[in-house]
């Protein structure tokens, strides 16, 4: 036989190109395949109308901001029950409060629940957390973790670490939470697995204790008033009992800043734990970082001592709510510095393309509006959350969304862009169809809520609620019990409740069939409500509870311990 070895050489050289090709083409597919990244980035209690992409109003947040440029903005994010450690259950476990069973700040987080850093873990990926967790002190599912105890501190905080025990660390929380994060990025992050990270600020939590940095510039700074500052919360019962007025509730020397030293000498009186508040934060600062804050409060606490004699109720609210907005934006400038941190981080090392990153809030938080600090109820500036998700390649850049969704979802949508199977109890949807714009498979049109930790600090009562873009209705129930319709559209900053408006008897009952549908839907009931009546109230009792006074708590023992003799 004789043999072409020019033909045969031909053939061996096509061959040798058709597996280079196919090589090409299948590592082209792998990568375009490969599992994204997963950077979950989330403050506590950072309000939207302090971000910038949302209102330029009060702060410029110019790396937060990044996100949603790169992404998509939310505007009708929320969350299932506004209140720290039930909201950070929620977002691990995809269920609302009464079905992970962490339904307030006081019961323990059901560790039988499965998390979606468990199943991320298991598919394969790497996962770590840092920051503030809020509950628990060995979170499940994670390959390394450094949390803080419980709300954790401002300055030369403690750590509760996978491998190294406790530790304390010197300096400011947000920039050493950052420094965590990045070092494991860069250090210990194996680079042939997809990753999930979990960096969690305590920013801007109560005490709002800003950097040293910052303190110069934010003490100084003056901001436009909310137009509801003076609300006199008219026919909205649980809202004219609710013990949240910037004057009033605040604290004096752990909120405000004025010394136990100078309260003692203007005669102000103590409200809670005022001056234990000022005592463990400030009295963390080591003697370098004490004199930077002396320098820069000591100016205002001296024009107070002249002003306070003469300062009427008004102008007394009116300063104290500069003093909140300064300091509790000066918390929040140091998150966005160190937001950007992360985000240098990630474009210099080729990690942006394949990675989702996610910038939200454990809730919403109240800036003034009807005269209120704090969060708890289904008024939009507590329930509304910031929401701004980047995924190259799959969100359209710069796009924003009004679709309806809440923290319930995060846990599903990690689990499908990852292809790993959702738990069948999970009761979140995946944003995958929102994110891409597929809003054919999108079809939400209410949300479900549930406030529960009453009675507590500052006196919100329970409610349970349906939200739609246009409407809410609300249900107080257990101390007070009545009804509330939010007209979200004719009434933006709710301050009416038109549920006995025969104009709305209509939208009434539909609104009734919605939230009848929801309550079905997700499982929840009045007997699932008095159960957890029953469960807290003896903590309650007992002195377990944080902040409720006794004139609050004794009438609401009462007639709960009467209600059980009676049935």
């Amino acid at each position: 036989m004789i043999h072409d070895s020019s033909k045969a050489g031909f053939q061996i050289v096509s061959i040798g190109f058709i597996l280079i090709a196919l090589a090409v083409t299948f590592s082209g597919n792998a990568q375009k395949t490969k599992r994204p990244n997963i950077v979950f980035i989330m403050s506590d209690d950072h309000a939207y109308q302090a971000i910038s992409a949302y209102d330029h109003s009060l702060i410029n947040t110019p790396n937060i901001d990044r996100i949603a440029k790169m992404g998509m903005l939310f505007t009708n994010a929320s969350v299932t029950n506004s209140i720290c450690a039930p909201s950070r259950a929620t977002i691990l476990t995809g269920k609302h409060s009464h079905m992970n069973g962490k339904v307030d700040n006081v019961s323990p987080f059901d560790t039988t629940n499965i998390t979606f850093p468990q199943l991320l873990q298991k598919a394969g990926y790497q996962t770590a957390m840092f920051g503030k967790l809020h509950f628990g002190n060995n979170p499940k599912g994670f390959d390394q973790f450094k949390i803080l105890p419980g709300q954790g501190s401002y300055y030369n905080p403690d750590f509760i670490t996978k491998n190294e025990g406790e530790i304390k660390v010197k300096g400011y929380v947000t920039d050493i939470v950052t420094d965590m994060t990045l070092d494991w990025l860069d250090n210990e992050r194996e680079k042939e697995k997809p990753f999930m990270l979990m960096y969690l600020h305590k920013a801007p939590h109560r005490s709002w204790l800003m950097a040293e940095r910052h303190m110069n510039e934010y003490t100084r700074k003056t901001f436009a008033e909310p137009v509801t500052l003076f609300d006199d919360h008219e026919g909205m019962p649980a809202a004219k009992v609710a013990e949240m007025n910037i004057n009033g509730n605040m604290g004096w020397a752990g909120d405000s800043r004025v010394s136990p030293e100078i309260m003692d000498e203007l005669g102000l009186q103590e409200i809670g734990f005022d001056k234990v508040r000022y005592k463990m934060q400030v009295g963390r600062m080591d003697a370098a970082q004490k004199a930077n804050f002396d320098a820069a409060y000591q100016p205002v606490m001296d024009d107070f001592k002249k002003r306070y004699p003469a300062m009427t109720e008004k102008d007394l609210a009116k300063w104290r709510y500069q003093r909140y907005m300064q300091d509790y934006l000066g918390t929040i400038k140091a998150v966005d510095e160190n937001v950007g941190r992360v985000l240098d981080y990630l474009e210099a090392n080729d990690l942006m393309e394949n990675t989702i990153i996610v910038y939200t809030s454990d809730q919403g938080f109240y800036l003034g509006e009807h005269g209120w600090f704090d969060k708890r109820f289904v008024y939009d500036q507590s329930f509304k959350t910031p929401l701004l998700i980047s995924w190259p390649e799959k969100v359209k850049a710069g796009t924003t969304s009004d679709e309806l969704v809440q923290n319930l979802d995060f846990a599903q949508t990690f689990l499908d862009v990852a292809g790993v199977a959702q738990p069948t109890d999970m009761q979140g949807k995946s944003l995958v169809p929102v994110l891409t714009g597929d809003l054919q498979h999108w079809d939400r049109d209410a949300v479900y809520y549930h406030y529960y930790e009453h009675p507590s600090e500052h006196n919100v009562n329970r409610h349970y609620a349906a939200i739609t873009k246009a409407y809410k209705l609300i249900h107080y129930y257990f101390d007070l019990d009545y009804w509330e319709l939010i007209d979200r559209k004719k009434d933006p900053m709710e301050q009416h409740n038109y549920y006995d408006d025969p104009a709305y008897a209509d939208i009434r009952k539909d609104l009734h069939k919605k939230l009848d549908a929801l309550r079905e839907r997700y499982g929840d009931n009045e007997a699932r409500s008095q159960k957890y009546i029953d469960g807290f109230m003896p903590l309650a009792k007992e002195g377990k509870v944080y902040g409720v006074e006794k004139r609050i708590l004794d009438p609401i023992i009462k007639k709960w311990e009467n209600a059980k003799k009676n049935e």
